[in-house]
């Protein structure tokens, strides 16, 4: 895959992150949850990732002090097993560092074991559950959580 470039989510990304959105989860955000979080959440940094000029994945991080939540990191089904989930998952990491984070979590579905992973790779390491996190179906979560300085 050539042309691949990840870069801070604008506005105009909105429709295209949509598209990522519905093609990937029963329950996606809205336009509004999106809007709401580039322009007016101080704590919450999007990137996109594009192909070829193409928005194909997204992935949202939460910074509150020396903590981060990824909120969420999402490939277009046609575009995963690539490798591009990873790289996402690697340009949040740094921007935390470069963030001076020292804690980063997350939570992911306990049937997604792809996932799960993916994060382990990066060191993070389950710490708990959340029953019935997810409203589509009430499948639990799993919190991961790495310390990162």
């Amino acid at each position: 895959m050539h042309n691949k470039v990840i870069r801070e989510m604008e506005i105009k990304d909105i429709e295209a992150v949509l598209e990522v959105e519905r093609e990937s989860f029963h329950t996606a955000w809205t336009k509004d949850i999106f809007h709401q979080e580039i322009s007016k959440n101080p704590h919450a940094h999007y990137f996109v990732i594009e192909v070829e000029g193409n928005i194909v994945g997204y992935a949202g991080i939460w910074i509150v002090f020396d903590d981060a939540q990824i909120t969420n990191i999402v490939i277009l089904p046609a575009y995963r097993r690539k490798k591009l989930g990873e790289q996402l998952f690697r340009h949040i990491m740094r921007y935390a560092v470069l963030k001076g984070i020292s804690r980063l979590s997350l939570e992911v579905r306990q049937s997604n074991i792809v996932a799960q992973r993916l994060y382990r790779k990066f060191g993070l390491v389950p710490g708990g559950i959340r029953k019935n996190y997810y409203t589509d179906n009430q499948e639990d979560a799993i919190v991961m959580w790495v310390n990162i300085l």
